[in-house]
């Protein structure tokens, strides 16, 4: 299989190293030339993770976003949520009958990029699919140089059109077997994890955030006060899911903690092994680092804007939004990635499943 991987975030250089050690011809594109010299010219990337450190080389690297989208079945797009407007419009003239693309995760940005190809009259039969995160805990520790301290094990994935499911799946698994199918894109939106674990621990750390030269807000920013606004903030996330019939399991956030019960997504001491790496300590900006413009602004969103139109009271949510525009000054909510911005809060219940299976 012809893989693409678009980007040159921290996900994207560990998926480009996955996909060429699983054997497929990859091709990794970045846009920008500087930065990616160095895996341009020596067309290799350098991994460190439980399998010890070792070079990688990727068949493929390349600045043509045509080139890496027209070569390959599968796209992987492991690009925070902030990026998906913008990569989504350049992307929309080249996809071909039969592609699929994942986004891990997504954020509903699987209604982004089919949104994209169909308002530049691309007609071709694509399949977007998104995550509940990212397949990987990883940092670059150099333009050519990764450490990934943790795996998924559990990737829950939903996909836009619905109907193209049997396909997308054949396709996905080659790549990620850990994916496991549920219901549609909007429950794969509902999957994220990003926007109940990201938005507490940074509001509720905003002192030390700004005081220390770094913090770990995984390691000495978990506490069970803060857990426990998490907790209830993912809870208001499953009921909305339940709200709309969509069924277990839920993938609480809890389980990511927990010493036994259901595995989560990174499976287990995933918490542990992210706190004994060291690389999340570091200098968190809230007015621009992506916890608060993606999961926050977008992600936190996303769940208000659905739980309002299923009738599912998010407060918790509502709540964190709120203190989070007071603390940037801006109107998240109104930024953010709704029905409402979708032009989807008209829909009843029969139109978005019917919206969901065949898609726009």
């Amino acid at each position: 299989m012809r893989v693409a991987v678009l980007g040159g975030g921290h996900g994207c250089y560990a998926a480009a190293v996955e996909m060429s050690e699983r054997g497929f011809e990859t091709w990794f594109w970045r846009r920008d030339a500087k930065a990616f010299g160095p895996v341009l010219e020596n067309g290799a990337i350098r991994v460190k993770d439980f399998k010890g450190t070792r070079e990688v080389v990727v068949a493929h690297p390349t600045t043509s976003l045509e080139e890496a989208i027209t070569n390959a079945q599968l796209i992987v797009i492991p690009l925070p949520a902030t990026t998906h407007d913008d990569l989504a419009r350049q992307c929309a003239p080249y996809w071909k009958d039969g592609q699929v693309v994942f986004l891990p995760p997504g954020t509903l940005g699987s209604l982004v990029f089919a949104r994209a190809a169909k308002d530049a009259g691309n007609t071709a039969d694509v399949t977007f699919a998104e995550t509940g995160t990212l397949p990987y805990l990883v940092r670059k520790h150099g333009p050519a140089d990764i450490v990934v301290s943790v795996y998924a094990t559990r990737l829950p994935t939903g996909v836009f059109p619905a109907k193209n499911a049997g396909h997308a799946f054949e396709v996905l698994k080659q790549a990620y077997p850990s994916v496991e199918p549920i219901e549609d894109a909007l429950s794969g939106g509902l999957m994220n994890a990003g926007p109940i674990i990201h938005p507490p621990l940074i509001l509720m750390n905003a002192g030390p955030l700004e005081h220390f030269p770094s913090w770990d807000i995984h390691n000495e920013g978990t506490q069970p006060s803060i857990r426990a606004v998490t907790t209830a903030l993912d809870n208001e996330r499953i009921a909305v899911r339940e709200a709309l019939g969509y069924g277990a399991p839920h993938f609480p956030l809890a389980d990511h903690y927990a010493a036994d019960g259901d595995e989560w997504m990174y499976g287990r001491a995933a918490h542990e092994k992210l706190t004994d790496s060291g690389d999340w300590r570091e200098k968190i900006d809230l007015h621009t680092h992506r916890y608060m413009l993606e999961d926050t602004r977008l992600g936190l969103s996303m769940i208000v804007s659905i739980g309002r139109w299923a009738g599912c009271p998010t407060p918790v949510a509502s709540g964190l939004l709120a203190v989070a525009s007071a603390v940037t000054g801006r109107d998240l909510y109104a930024e953010g990635r709704t029905l409402e911005s979708f032009g989807l809060d008209g829909l009843d219940r029969a139109g978005m499943d019917k919206f969901l299976a065949e898609g726009f």
